[in-house]
């Protein structure tokens, strides 16, 4: 006997509800139902709303129709032997929501771009768990504008998508649109992601799960690191500026070039509360968001100066970007140097020789803070300030080569040599 329970799982204002499916032994499918609920809201006993708001009312009778619902699907997909999982589960709930139309087999690229897109809470993610990010999202609103341009007036469907589909995909990618090979990249793995969603309810290609894509480091389209020299931050620091607005900018680009810290970090966490005593000394504790961990960097003397003069105001990542550009202007750092930037006609960044202040950012600051510091100190000191789990990306970001072993090659050999000309010197002396 089938029997359906309702869960909450966080102690959330926003909790997600649950619906765990229990057929027999080993078949307990669990899945999010895409409806939301405070947590204090949620009967533990009942294990459904609490009946004292006419939200929870509409929620519990959602609930109860759905249990209705998924049992009676349940017992026409045993008659018919089907496969009882998540995907299973997913799919009708999907379909009482009306998300999904059941008898009409959707088999568009597009539709199931759009369909990742909607469901983002539902989608599993790199971490584990559920709901896609929102730059994650955005990657999928870009692959669905990218793809409906790509197809044109024609419909691709996801059965297209064979080793053949995907190369053409990527040669109108490079060929004619001429993206660099991380965004192509990043589009056509994208794309796969999207096909394997799709095959839990529809037909794919035979040959899909043998399409392999090499794997292209973002820094192969960027070998041009701009970052600053002392020279030029000193020159920034003694700029004499009024305005408010590029002095609280001024602030933010010097904290960036001595934390290393991306800008997100940099304005959501270098603040007064994460400043924390290390003896005498001061650090600063924060956790990044991107790689996951936390982050501890010691106050160097450029951010100990800020800090007791008083840290800046927060401000958008762009607003702070436009003043960068402005302040380094300015500071007349105006050689010209090859770098990337977007081209707001194209929306794709492209590589031009430029006066190097166009291109000076809150990124900037972090690979200046990386490029500083290295060979000074030991790298894997710096990489645990700047959070880069691998050497090799560390390397490839500030871009050097790990040639160590060059230099070890060709002092054994100069002392080598000094030495055999010291013992010639001294033979023809004792002669």
């Amino acid at each position: 006997m089938a029997t359906i329970k309702f869960e909450v799982l966080s102690n959330s204002q926003t909790a997600p509800i649950y619906l765990r499916l229990s057929v027999k032994r080993g078949i307990t499918p669990r899945t999010k139902t895409g409806l939301f609920i405070n947590s204090k809201d949620w009967s533990t006993d009942t294990k459904l709303p609490k009946q004292t708001k006419s939200t929870n009312k509409n929620i519990t009778t959602d609930l109860i129709k759905l249990k209705v619902f998924i049992l009676d699907k349940l017992n026409q997909s045993v008659i018919k032997n089907d496969t009882i999982n998540k995907q299973w589960l997913e799919h009708y709930i999907d379909v009482f929501f009306n998300r999904i139309d059941e008898n009409k087999t959707q088999t568009k690229v597009t539709y199931w771009i759009d369909y990742i897109i909607k469901n983002a809470s539902l989608m599993e993610n790199t971490k584990g768990g559920y709901g896609l990010s929102k730059s994650r999202v955005k990657a999928y609103n870009s692959l669905l504008k990218r793809f409906t341009e790509y197809q044109n007036n024609k419909t691709i469907n996801i059965k297209d998508l064979d080793k053949n589909g995907f190369n053409d995909f990527k040669i109108w990618l490079f060929d004619i649109k001429k993206y660099s090979p991380s965004s192509a990249i990043k589009l056509l793995t994208d794309l796969q992601k999207v096909v394997r969603v799709a095959s839990e309810f529809t037909t794919i290609a035979e040959n899909f799960h043998s399409i392999k894509f090499k794997k292209v480091s973002t820094y192969d389209d960027d070998m041009n690191v701009i970052t600053l020299s002392l020279n030029e931050i000193h020159r920034i620091k003694d700029l004499t500026i009024t305005n408010e607005s590029l002095i609280n900018a001024r602030k933010w680009l010097i904290l960036a070039c001595f934390t290393g810290q991306r800008g997100g970090a940099l304005l959501d966490r270098i603040k007064k509360e994460n400043f924390h005593f290390y003896g005498k000394d001061l650090i600063i504790t924060i956790k990044q968001k991107k790689v996951n961990q936390n982050i501890t960097i010691p106050v160097l003397p450029p951010v100990k100066e800020i800090y007791e003069q008083g840290l800046p105001y927060k401000i958008s990542t762009q607003k702070l970007n436009k003043h960068i550009k402005t302040i380094c202007e300015l500071a007349e750092i105006n050689e010209l140097v090859m770098g990337k930037k977007r081209n707001k006609e194209t929306n794709r960044n492209e590589k031009k020789l430029r006066l190097k202040f166009e291109y000076i950012s809150t990124h900037t600051g972090r690979r200046t803070f990386a490029t500083l510091h290295y060979n000074k100190i030991p790298t894997p000191i710096i990489m645990r300030v700047t959070g880069h789990k691998k050497e090799s990306t560390f390397l490839e970001y500030i871009n050097q080569n790990n040639d160590d072993h060059l230099d070890k090659f060709l002092d054994f050999y100069k002392t080598k040599e000094l030495k055999e000309r010291k013992e010639t010197v001294l033979n023809v002396v004792n002669r």
